[in-house]
């Protein structure tokens, strides 16, 4: 890594500021403010500031430790010093890290080993016993590959190109990608690069979208023709990977409690050039009895404690608890009785998250198999971490004709 320039550093500590210690603030947002706002930084300084910022968010924990304190407003720059020691990355000196003494930091540095295994994956004490009692022995295995980076991976719009299409556009932009064996549409890039400027991104031949979730649109079976509804929707990633799918033949409705996402989604498909998606917002109960026995295939997509997707969300097991995770596993349960009646008798749903418990996972389907005999379980499919991509789980259930 190049030596870091004090400027760079003051940027990486003003964002680490705002994620910590502001309400609702989000790491992509934060940090992709602060590329906006120094558009003079180039290609090498953004990636070695994206690089560190997410690297200390992801190894917070740790890196306490090497401090000897937990990190407050006070002391985000002895935060900073910490991993730029552990990690060897040279800087030049500035007055900030004048008066922080470094000999406490390097002495348990040498010293290799970390007291607990909060602090060697660089996770809550609460998170070290939810994930051990869920997953057992194999919980520090995924927690291992959940604090990775995580690789770029792009979804080839099929009603515009191929995969084989997709990769040699993106070559001709100086962008050097890779299909992932076993998957339809998944194409991964070589090294992490900024496609949001290529003019491809722009004409909608790609979405950025991780393998697993690309499969939970596959695990849907959606054909040509039929009526979709995707229940929570979001900004759509999945919603347009379904109507590509269905080569924009028959209805998509794509349902979100937030009409600021279901905008997004619109915009997007625009861009993607699908154009049988149909946007509605949950405003009341109204618009999901107005529905019932509607849908071919149903998507629910459903709240989860995002456990699964940490390589590219890290602040967010700083901003969850087990309260936050044993109302989300309520509201999973709710949202499968309600929603569970917009499927049309023989037709089938899809229940899914990016989570890796059991408890939000098949430990919940099984509750809703058991409340509702007129549902079969018909498959259901775990992507785990270690198995290189985000960790999801997808049940599909059918509705007995």
């Amino acid at each position: 890594m190049e030596l870091i320039h004090r400027n760079l550093l003051i940027g990486i500590h003003d964002s680490l500021q705002e994620t910590f210690f502001e309400k609702n603030k989000y790491a992509d947002k934060v940090i992709e403010r602060l590329l906006k706002a120094h558009k003079k930084w180039g290609s090498q300084d953004r990636a070695v500031v994206s690089e560190i910022f997410y690297n200390i968010i992801r190894w917070k924990k740790r890196l306490e430790y090497y401090m000897g304190e937990g990190v407050k407003p006070s002391n985000v720059y002895k935060l900073i010093l910490a991993y730029l020691l552990w990690s060897e990355t040279k800087f030049k000196k500035f007055e900030e890290f004048e008066g922080i003494k470094t000999a406490d930091i390097i002495t348990k540095l040498k010293k290799g080993t970390v007291p607990t295994k909060s602090f060697e994956y660089s996770i809550p004490d609460w998170l070290v016993a939810t994930l051990e009692k869920e997953l057992g022995s194999q919980w520090e295995k995924e927690m291992a590959a959940l604090n990775q980076q995580a690789p770029t991976i792009l979804r080839a719009n099929s009603l515009k190109t191929s995969t084989k299409g997709l990769i040699q556009e993106l070559k001709e932009e100086n962008v050097q990608s890779f299909i992932i064996p076993g998957f339809d549409n998944a194409v991964q890039l070589e090294e992490k690069k900024n496609v949001f400027l290529t003019s491809i991104f722009k004409e909608g031949f790609f979405e950025v979208q991780d393998a697993g979730s690309q499969r939970i649109s596959e695990f849907v079976d959606a054909q040509p023709g039929m009526r979709v509804i995707d229940a929570c929707a979001g900004a759509g990633g999945k919603t347009l990977h379904l109507a590509a799918m269905m080569e924009n033949k028959g209805q998509i409705i794509a349902l979100d409690i937030h009409a600021w996402k279901l905008a997004e989604l619109k915009r997007r498909a625009k861009r993607a050039g699908a154009h049988n998606i149909e946007t509605r917002t949950i405003t009341d109960t109204k618009v999901i009895k107005r529905l019932h026995e509607k849908a071919d295939r149903l998507l629910i997509d459903a709240p989860c404690s995002g456990l699964g997707v940490l390589r590219r969300n890290p602040d967010s097991k700083w901003k969850i608890d087990q309260d936050f995770i044993d109302r989300i596993i309520k509201e999973q349960e709710q949202i499968l009785q309600d929603y569970s009646k917009m499927i049309k008798k023989g037709g089938k749903m899809v229940y899914a998250t990016c989570s890796i418990l059991p408890s939000e996972n098949e430990n919940q389907v099984k509750n809703f198999l058991s409340k509702n005999p007129d549902f079969i379980l018909v498959k259901e499919y775990k992507i785990l971490p270690s198995q290189g991509f985000d960790g999801f789980y997808m049940a599909m259930i059918e509705r007995k004709s």
